[in-house]
């Protein structure tokens, strides 16, 4: 079994008493070998992904950053040689290219090109390197202070009070559906569960197994809330990412919901929204439900990989760019707010506060498991039915069950 060791709690706990030493950048000129990344499209991977290109000198270097990726890059990563050169990924994404074969260790590139990147950076599996971490994530509260103020509530710290909320700005003739969220069927909708799941308490597995465990009471407790949230929400709800539901937000229509911190600077600055939207837009804590006192969100890291089905001069040139694109040669005025970054050198602004406050609360670290990502599927393939009334809670989590157990078992990690 796969086990991950980082010390990503440790350095973001770093962050929040006020890191600032500044290393030297690492050196950015690559003239031989190819680069070509994939990777999420969200504001700080477009910076990351735009300063590793711009080290190519005279060689081929391209980028696809896209909301597909986790679809994408096993595939793209598979034929030798493989299309992309390096995957950017997560806790649970970096699973699957783990288990296909698809990247390589990179001990031998830290130890020629990275000297100087910082050990809490290096993601090791299995005692060798098969990562290097930038930035920390996390969903929490975002909300719009101004609405808040006119219905004459507090900030939610809990999603008891977000429903409170709701349906006082939807009585008041506000707002009709004030809340958002990243609920679209599949990955998305998983995740909410996967936050809400964790709210509650809820443990995954039977401890030191594979053996789901997840149609329980918690389990009936997350998707109860999950319903109640979305009687508040926009109607198409199962068909919004995040870049749909932050559409929303910056269209005015919501005043509450659940979001990446890696998605905040885009809603607080002025371009896309009414100067009333974001001017009136707070990044807030993660939000509790029940009385369990466990933070609904998860812990993320986000990093980059090499492909192991190219040349050695590719993964060089590669390895190269993206420490240079991680290093503090990065941070300045603009990329500063973009992340929680991990880098020496970061100074946190207004919009990492979301994220600060969801690591300072505790919050658990996406499961990094190897069998996590086939739970985490299952339960995108089979959680619309009972938020759309066609079947009880305790249904659906019977089917995400019975899902993820013939897939784990085709995996080899049930019997």
């Amino acid at each position: 079994m796969n086990m991950m060791k980082t010390a990503l709690l440790g350095t973001a706990m770093a962050v929040l008493s006020g890191t600032s030493a500044l290393a030297a950048g690492h050196g950015c000129d690559v003239t031989d070998g190819r680069i070509n990344i994939i990777g999420n499209e969200f504001p700080a991977i477009q910076s990351v992904a735009a300063a590793a290109l711009a080290c190519a000198n005279g060689i081929e270097a391209e980028s696809n950053l896209t909301a597909d990726h986790q679809t994408l890059n096993v595939a793209g990563m598979t034929g030798n040689p493989a299309e992309y050169t390096s995957a950017i990924i997560a806790n649970s994404s970096i699973v699957a290219l783990i288990n296909e074969d698809v990247i390589r260790p990179l001990d031998d590139l830290v130890a020629a090109y990275g000297q100087d990147i910082p050990a809490r950076q290096l993601i090791t599996i299995d005692g060798q390197v098969m990562a290097v971490a930038f930035m920390a994530n996390a969903q929490h509260l975002v909300y719009r202070k101004d609405v808040l103020e006119q219905i004459g509530m507090d900030v939610p710290t809990s999603y008891e009070e977000v429903l409170a909320a709701a349906e006082k700005i939807r009585a008041e003739g506000i707002m009709e559906n004030p809340v958002g969220g990243a609920y679209a069927a599949g990955w998305n909708l998983a995740e909410e569960f996967v936050n809400m799941y964790l709210g509650t308490g809820g443990a995954f597995f039977e401890p030191g197994t594979a053996n789901v465990s997840i149609n329980n009471a918690q389990g009936v407790e997350a998707l109860e809330m999950m319903k109640a949230l979305t009687a508040y929400m926009n109607p198409d709800y199962l068909t919004h990412d995040s870049n749909a539901t932050s559409a929303e937000w910056e269209a005015g229509n919501v005043a509450l919901m659940n979001m990446w911190g890696s998605r905040t600077g885009v809603l607080m600055d002025e371009e896309g929204a009414a100067m009333e939207v974001y001017s009136n837009t707070v990044a807030g804590g993660p939000l509790t439900v029940g009385d369990s006192g466990v933070a609904a969100s998860t812990l993320w890291w986000d990093g980059w990989t090499v492909a192991k089905n190219i040349s050695d001069a590719e993964a060089e040139a590669t390895f190269q760019a993206l420490a240079h694109a991680t290093s503090p040669a990065l941070l300045n005025d603009e990329t500063m707010s973009q992340a929680v970054w991990l880098m020496d050198g970061f100074q946190a602004q207004p919009v990492n506060e979301g994220v600060l406050a969801t690591v300072a609360a505790g919050a658990n670290p996406y499961p990094m498991l190897p069998f996590m990502g086939l739970l985490h599927s299952a339960l995108g393939d089979n959680l619309a039915d009972y938020l759309q009334g066609n079947e009880s809670a305790e249904q659906a989590l019977a089917d995400v069950e019975a899902a993820y157990t013939a897939a784990a078992k085709e995996q080899g990690y049930l019997q």
